[in-house]
């Protein structure tokens, strides 16, 4: 039932070695990939919860379920008038309890087996490929090809939405990894700077300590991201009007669900590469040594951007 994932520990091969590559951003936006539509793409697993023993946190538990069950029973017009959050309430009241209430389980859940074991290889490889870190689609074309190449049916992912009503247009890029299930693939999603997505000016004190509650790298199901994308944008949203501000349009709810959870190209493609052979890119391999490359074999090249500059 699970992925049969191969050892890391090992040196590279000359295979994953010819795939630690970059390419230029206008190559990727022109590569192909395959339309899919985040809902109807993946098995959405049964949600289960259990009753808490403690008399005092009913309430909260209650409220908690409320507003998640709220949430998921709205129909398409409601759903988008409250994907903008801009009702008074949000301002008005202080939910800050309630959204760490929402969003910590999430956090904090290592009931995944998978999730866990695939965070773990994320957590690894973001730190190997940390030199692409300047260039997101490098960055994730190796990341991509890392989580292959060790057993995961990893792709890069690319949404993009146009302009309407108070939904401004926009793009984003990411990585989903598919398990396999006897009712259809499970997906999750992959951002390796998802708490940096939630930035905001001149953060409240409740908005900063939701804000660090975030992983840094997100792994997870499009379930998850549902349950803490609405309450992060409703505390932004609060944080900003308190301070005197107007949430800007990439900040709003409607926004963020769309970087993730919005219809998306997937490609799993390898694009030609640029190879490079200068002494700061032999360099670059012997640094790299200690984790599992091997700067011998591969004569100290690497494939990177032409305008790369390594030290």
């Amino acid at each position: 039932m699970g992925v049969n994932l191969r050892r890391v520990t090992d040196p590279f091969n000359e295979k994953i070695r010819a795939r630690i590559f970059a390419t230029s951003m206008a190559s990727y936006i022109s590569s192909s990939g395959s339309e899919h539509d985040a809902e109807a793409d993946v098995v959405s697993p049964s949600s289960t919860s259990s009753s808490s023993s403690s008399s005092s946190s009913l309430c909260l538990s209650h409220l908690v379920q409320n507003f998640l069950e709220h949430d998921s029973a709205t129909d398409d017009s409601t759903a988008a008038r409250e994907f903008d959050s801009d009702s008074d309430d949000v301002v008005r009241y202080d939910l800050t309890p309630l959204n760490v209430a929402v969003i910590n389980p999430v956090v904090r859940n290592n009931a995944d087996s998978f999730r866990n074991e695939l965070l773990a290889q994320v957590t690894r490889a973001v730190e190997m490929f940390s030199v692409f870190r300047k260039n997101k689609s490098i960055f994730n074309r190796n990341l991509m090809s890392y989580l292959r190449e060790i057993g995961y049916n990893a792709g890069v992912c690319k949404t993009r939405w146009e302009s309407s009503g108070r939904l401004t247009a926009g793009n984003y890029e990411f990585i989903d990894v598919l398990r396999p299930d006897s009712s259809g693939p499970v997906r999750y999603v992959i951002d390796t700077d998802f708490a940096g997505q939630f930035e905001i000016a001149r953060e409240t004190e409740g908005y900063s300590m939701l804000r660090s509650s975030l992983p840094r790298v997100f792994v997870g199901k499009p379930d998850d991201l549902k349950r803490m994308v609405r309450p992060m944008c409703d505390e932004a949203k609060r944080s900003m009007k308190i301070n005197g501000l107007t949430l800007p349009p990439w900040r709003k709810n409607r926004y963020m669900q769309a970087k993730w959870l919005g219809p998306y190209r997937r490609t799993t493609s390898y694009s030609p590469a640029t190879v490079i052979s200068s002494p700061a890119v032999s360099n670059f391999s012997v640094k790299c040594r200690y984790v599992g490359f091997d700067s011998a074999g591969d004569g100290g090249r690497l494939f990177a951007p032409p305008a790369a500059k390594m030290r």
